[in-house]
């Protein structure tokens, strides 16, 4: 039979209300008393559960990740969100949970309601496009759930992670116009997803700063989603101008649109650049390897996670905290064709 949060109290001198309440990090526990507990753990070996944690208060040491299945769900900006989460999560004795829904199903808040009373989650941490579902954020603060979120566009009150996605997508394109390129297309994300209004503006901006004008014909629909940038590529392939330079929203969606030049027989980079958006392990696997924006997703889960665990604990408000982004420039993008004017 394994130690008991009983044995340690024994050992410690001290009652098992106590040992829960050091397990829980509560300030009102001395610190000799403090010390002889831990010191008591460590010489028994002793690894609580969330139950015995949870001995002293109403707590369950559980979070959930909230993402809406409407979404890619093999994603792999989800899957690193995720694992992000997870490491906070490990670092701090929480668990943690991950739940798909349908904010477009009927019985959404339901459901988000069934989520919060049938697992007595202590908070959830929201992603896009959930970030910013008035319904949920609203129920949220009815049944006074402590939420943290990844990329908010709303950034006012909100408190979790996020990074300055329309001044990198700027700067991406601004790499494909120094080059040379003129007739540069974008393949857009999900319409009701931050990210996609970030990186469109970072686009149009990018444009403006060189004089380019702006083509809507050059811009078309895509879902994040390697088969939406195959079918968006092959409209673009469709036009009377052929872009020479396409930026993708996201790395699969760019992985698309260069498996579609393939069909087409376009070399990239001689006959046309292509270049994503978060630089997932797609990015250096694909031939050639993307240039992109490297997102750093992993530690955006991990940011907005402790973030709200500082709220939890009651050590502060939390924070919105910026992450920067960073250029990974590959041998996706070259200069445009010599016969392009």
């Amino acid at each position: 039979m394994g130690v008991r949060l009983e044995d340690v109290a024994r050992a410690a001198g001290v009652s098992p209300k106590t040992v829960s309440r050091v397990l829980n990090e509560e300030s009102y526990v001395k610190d000799s008393t403090r010390q002889r507990v831990l010191a008591a753990m460590e010489s028994m070996n002793y690894r609580p559960s969330p139950s015995a944690r949870g001995l002293a208060g109403s707590r369950s040491f559980l979070i959930a990740m909230l993402y809406d299945n409407n979404d890619n769900p093999a994603s792999t900006y989800l899957a690193e969100i995720q694992d992000g989460i997870l490491d906070a999560c490990n670092a701090n004795r929480y668990s943690m949970m991950v739940c798909p829904l349908r904010m477009r199903g009927q019985d959404f808040i339901r459901r988000v309601d069934a989520l919060i009373s049938d697992h007595h989650v202590d908070g959830v941490i929201l992603t896009p496009p959930l970030t910013d579902y008035p319904p949920l954020l609203r129920r949220l603060r009815e049944r006074e759930v402590p939420h943290a979120s990844v990329s908010p566009q709303n950034r006012n009150e909100a408190i979790g992670v996020c990074m300055d996605e329309e001044l990198a997508a700027k700067a991406l394109v601004t790499h494909l116009i120094e080059h040379g390129h003129k007739r540069i297309a974008h393949v857009l994300g999900i319409a009701n997803h931050g990210a996609s209004r970030w990186r469109l503006a970072g686009y149009k901006e990018a444009l403006s700063a060189a004089g380019i004008l702006y083509d809507p014909d050059y811009v078309v629909q895509g879902e994040f989603t390697f088969g939406s940038g195959v079918v968006a590529a092959r409209k673009l392939f469709a036009l009377p101008e052929l872009p020479t330079a396409i930026f993708a929203a996201n790395d699969d969606m760019a992985a698309g649109v260069m498996w579609a030049a393939n069909e087409r027989g376009l070399k990239v980079p001689r006959d046309l650049s292509v270049c994503g958006f978060d630089d997932n392990a797609l990015a250096n696997q694909l031939w050639p390897p993307l240039t992109t924006v490297r997102q750093p997703a992993r530690d955006m889960g991990k940011l907005a996670a402790l973030q709200l665990l500082e709220l939890l604990r009651g050590r502060g408000e939390g924070l919105l905290v910026q992450v920067p982004y960073s250029l990974q420039l590959r041998e996706s993008t070259a200069a445009p064709p010599k016969t392009v004017d």
